[in-house]
């Protein structure tokens, strides 16, 4: 080994030599970190091998307990409901809103969200939430199919309800890429068991991208659709290998997968070792699907693109999944620098449900979407600065998207600034707004979606394809297909091999370990302004560089393959017909008794609620700080004895009164007077209004003139309202409203 003396040993005459020296300390430097590195590839081989071992236990970073186990129900499936242990300094507050994280069974493990304390977990056990999990173990259950996990999800989730009947709402539901999907099919079959979810990077529309920037979406139609996913389940003995949908994953970013991971670790090898080993901990996890299961993935989602579309079923067709159906806020966060999920996969089913807004509020649905700029798939869920801006400040304002009219909104967040009105009304440094959006604007966020008819034509032919495979190939290759040879595949799979082949398994490697040890005693880093080591990052960059532009053009060679066949008018007009999508149900009237009489009655705060609404929907947006100043007086009312509401109240007024502005806005707001009888009360109530109203800053225009106009209905003595910065003088010199008089009813 080298230690201090070794110049003086060597002798001066050349030490002296700035660039030999400059040579020799990175050579002894680089040669310690390929020991290191290769001792960390040892040590992932044995992380690998002991996770096996222990049954590939869920990776998350919190103790928790299994409160059910799917693997006993009546139609099993290899999931299990599992609670989350808070940490002593984090204790669970069991009126606050229990959170579920459903993560993708995608070729990993369980675990991604809560693999950090930083994470979606993570911050809501921070907040005093009471958090579960939907685990999944390797193995498939004999004959379990997607139906089966769908049924067990939803037993889950009424067991969470159960769990905390006095909640201050219903679980938010989390369901991180694959999971988001899942999650859309439980929230659509049984609407009243989930509050507010959360799809984050979820593949919804899957024919959706843009030319030239979303190659994923191409390879279905390229391996002529869904049958290969049946021959590598036939091959693996009725058991699809996840490794394979990892290395698909993989092979997306070939300068990440074949050089960049190592060499960053290489690079940094002093400081990296953790985070690689808990990352690879997850991501060498590889989990077994039933052939069944894939097989319905595939043919319904990936190529079939049917659960927008409405053709996802229950096998015996009582039930079809409607979308339309789902009563909870839907949240939907994507990346545009996700390229596996990207944000028109995300976002497009929108535009399938829905002609335009007013369909979305005729169905009373609220979706809000939140796009980040550049995060990856990954980001989404294991970056530890996304947990806490965006999901911390999702969680945060849950009620607030509950008490949202219906319509579509895009959550942006913001920085706040020491000048900015009503700064302690906001919870943290971010400040979320939510802006009314038309469904044209989703559609701008794609490049049209004409291509979507080759993704058409490649549905028909992989129906064929898959056809002729079921009906001649398929019942030969079972034949000849066993479980030894289906394990023996399974070992063999590159994913696996560079593990088990780089660990204590292997007794080549044994001595690295004792040589490992012995560097890290004598360790030599390199300056950083070592000319070798700049010379070394070049040579990286132009290695990264190259396998880009390999990326880049075997993509385009790729989709112009892709949109050669599926685009011939030749190959289209020799196919079946194009799929006619089921029927769906009428865009709702709401003209029954119920609706008109919400119009003329009411109490007082469905009065306020509904001056507050009439406000805020002048297209302007709405942002965190008017609820805050709710909750606060509503906490005020409750601590003096004055009213009796709660939070659930303000929310299911809420609906009702935008129901009634959507009814007849004006007729609505001429009624004010009979929900306000009282000349008090009405100013009392007004008061109110105006003081939250002013929450979000300086009244705008179209604000101070719908307040003017509200003024008029209840018959008041008009007051000036200001649009500019005195809005905040008068604001801070009016007295506090009575609370209690305005929310009393």
């Amino acid at each position: 080994m080298f230690n201090q003396n070794f110049f003086a040993a060597t002798g001066p005459s050349w030490v002296e030599n700035l660039p030999a020296k400059h040579a020799l300390t990175y050579w002894i430097d680089a040669w310690q970190r390929s020991v290191l590195t290769l001792d960390v590839l040892r040590e992932r081989g044995n992380v690998y091998a002991q996770h096996a071992k222990s049954g590939k236990p869920p990776v998350l970073v919190f103790d928790f307990e299994t409160i059910l186990d799917a693997r006993d129900f009546e139609l099993p499936a290899n999931y299990a409901l599992v609670r989350i242990t808070p940490p002593a300094e984090h204790p669970t507050d069991p009126a606050k809103r229990p959170f579920v994280v459903i993560d993708p069974r995608a070729g990993h493990g369980p675990g991604i969200g809560g693999f950090k304390p930083d994470s979606e977990i993570g911050i809501a056990l921070q907040a005093g939430h009471p958090c579960y999990f939907f685990s999944f173990f390797p193995e498939p259950m004999p004959g379990q199919t997607i139906e089966a996990v769908a049924r067990a999800e939803l037993k889950f989730l009424q067991h969470v309800g159960e769990l905390h009947p006095g909640a201050e709402g219903k679980p938010f539901v989390i369901g991180n890429c694959q999971g988001g999907w899942a999650l859309m099919l439980l929230a659509a079959a049984q609407p009243e068991s989930v509050g507010p979810i959360l799809l984050a990077g979820a593949p919804v529309s899957y024919w959706a991208g843009v030319e030239g920037k979303h190659p994923m979406r191409y390879s279905g139609g390229l391996m002529g659709g869904s049958w290969l996913a049946s021959l590598t389940g036939d091959l693996g003995n009725g058991k699809f290998d996840g490794a394979h949908l990892v290395s698909n994953f993989e092979k997306l970013n070939p300068a990440n997968t074949y050089w960049s991971k190592l060499y960053n670790l290489y690079a940094q090898v002093d400081t990296e070792r953790e985070r690689f080993l808990d990352f690879e901990r997850w991501w060498g996890g590889h989990y077994l699907m039933n052939k069944a299961e894939m097989d319905w993935i595939v043919q319904n989602l990936f190529v079939g693109n049917r659960l927008a579309r409405g053709g996802v079923q229950t096998a015996d067709g009582a039930v079809q999944i409607d979308l339309r159906k789902i009563r909870a806020p839907i949240i939907v966060f994507a990346s545009w620098g996700d390229n596996i999920t990207p944000p028109q996969q995300a976002l497009n089913w929108i535009a399938d449900l829905y002609a335009d807004t007013s369909e979305i509020r005729a169905h009373e649905q609220t979706i809000v979407y939140c796009l980040h700029e550049k995060v990856g798939h990954l980001g989404i869920f294991v970056s530890a600065g996304v947990a806490k801006k965006e999901t911390t400040e999702i969680a945060a304002a849950l009620d607030l998207i509950d008490m949202l009219p219906p319509g579509l909104y895009e959550m942006t967040i913001e920085d706040t600034a020491p000048e900015m009105s009503h700064l302690e009304l906001t919870d943290g440094r971010y400040l979320s707004t939510f802006h009314p959006r038309e469904v044209s604007d989703i559609l701008a966020l794609d490049d049209g979606r004409e291509d979507e008819q080759a993704f058409d034509v490649a549905r028909r032919v992989a129906e064929i394809n898959q056809a002729n495979y079921d009906k001649f190939l398929s019942p030969v290759v079972r034949a000849v297909a066993n479980e030894p040879s289906a394990k023996l595949a399974r070992k063999l799979n590159p994913a696996r091999m560079e593990r088990w082949l780089v660990s204590d398994k292997n007794p080549a490697l044994w001595p690295v370990k004792a040589v490992a040890e012995a560097v890290r005693q004598q360790r030599r880093p390199v300056a950083p302004d070592n000319p070798f080591v700049l010379a070394e990052q070049a040579g990286s960059a132009w290695i990264e560089q190259t396998l880009n532009s390999y990326r880049d053009a075997r993509d385009a060679v790729q989709e112009q393959l892709f949109l050669s066949i599926y685009n011939s008018p030749l190959l289209s007009a020799a196919l079946p017909q194009a799929e006619q999508a089921p029927e769906r149900a009428a865009v709702p009237a709401h003209t029954h008794a119920s609706d008109e009489a919400c119009i003329e009655q009411g109490s007082a705060l469905d009065a306020g609620m509904r001056m507050l609404i009439h406000i805020a929907s002048d297209g302007s947006g709405l942002d965190e700080r008017p609820l805050r100043m709710m909750q606060l007086l509503l906490q005020e009312a409750h601590a003096a004895g004055e009213t009796s509401l709660t939070l659930a109240d303000l929310k299911r007024s809420a609906k009702t009164q935008h129901r009634a502005l959507l009814l007849d806005r004006s007729r609505a707001i001429a009624a004010l007077p009979q929900m306000l009888p009282d000349p008090a009360q009405a100013h009392s109530a007004f008061a109110l209004v105006r003081k939250i109203a002013r929450a979000q800053g300086p009244l705008s225009e179209a604000h101070a003139k719908r307040l003017a106009q509200l003024e008029q209905a209840l018959h008041l003595q008009p007051v000036v309202e200001a649009s500019s910065a005195s809005a905040e003088a008068v604001s801070a010199t009016e007295p506090t409203p009575n609370t209690g008089a305005a929310a009393h009813e």
